[in-house]
């Protein structure tokens, strides 16, 4: 689902499709993450038992953070997850920044909110069938059997709400940003800057940071305590 975002028509052979804009900032998005994958890479060569550079102590310390804060909130038995939600946090985080290039977010479109937040959707029950077994489905059954339809229907609300929450910030900023750009020039010399720190890096920020937490909350309590 696309709102408001411009494509560019394709035809190869037989087959026609849209290149879309939310499509080819979402290439842009993670040109600059593989990249930068890239460079870490190259760099944890050189990297010593002791940090000696400013760089390896910049990397060190937010995955040793984010590490640190799925053990808090996930238990240090799933600190592997650390690896998974780093990379969501970082294609979330670069998507929201996006805007202060000019691009249009890839999580203003619904397209991309929902496809991670039905990825934190699948890993909230494969963790609770793969930590609780059979006894994962008894959980609908409680405390009484007759709401299982509800029950059904608050597992079936947690992607809607989560996709929703994240697309919602971000197209809203975007459009404010864009409605602001067609005032007169005085006014957009003056008051986009400010905007832009609010719209696409505080709150770009915190989307990405309770995307991030929700879906480490969601999963953790789908496993079980005496696990």
């Amino acid at each position: 689902m696309d709102f408001g975002s411009s494509f560019i028509p394709v035809q190869i052979g037989g087959f026609s499709f849209r290149l879309t804009e939310t499509i080819m900032d979402t290439w842009v998005v993670m040109a600059v993450l593989i990249i930068l994958a890239i460079v870490v890479r190259i760099k944890l060569n050189k990297f010593t038992e002791v940090p000696e550079s400013g760089f390896q102590n910049f990397i060190e310390t937010i995955v040793e953070s984010m590490d640190s804060f799925v053990e808090g909130n996930m238990g240090k038995k799933f600190k592997y997850f650390g690896n998974w939600f780093f990379g969501v946090f970082a294609f979330i985080l670069l998507s929201n920044l996006s805007g202060l290039l000019g691009f249009r977010p890839p999580t203003a479109d619904l397209a991309t909110t929902a496809a991670l937040a039905l990825t934190t959707f699948v890993l909230i029950h494969f963790m609770g069938i793969f930590t609780a077994g059979k006894g994962y489905f008894k959980g609908y059954l409680e405390p009484i059997p007759f709401l299982l339809p509800l029950n059904i229907i608050s597992e079936l609300a947690t992607p809607v709400s989560l996709s929703f929450r994240l697309f919602g910030n971000i197209l809203g900023g975007s459009i404010i940003m864009g409605l602001i750009y067609t005032l007169p020039v005085i006014v957009k010399l003056l008051v986009p800057a400010v905007l832009h720190i609010y719209f696409d890096v505080f709150a770009g920020f915190l989307q990405t940071f309770i995307f991030v937490m929700l879906s480490m909350a969601f999963i953790g309590d789908k496993i079980p305590e005496e696990y």
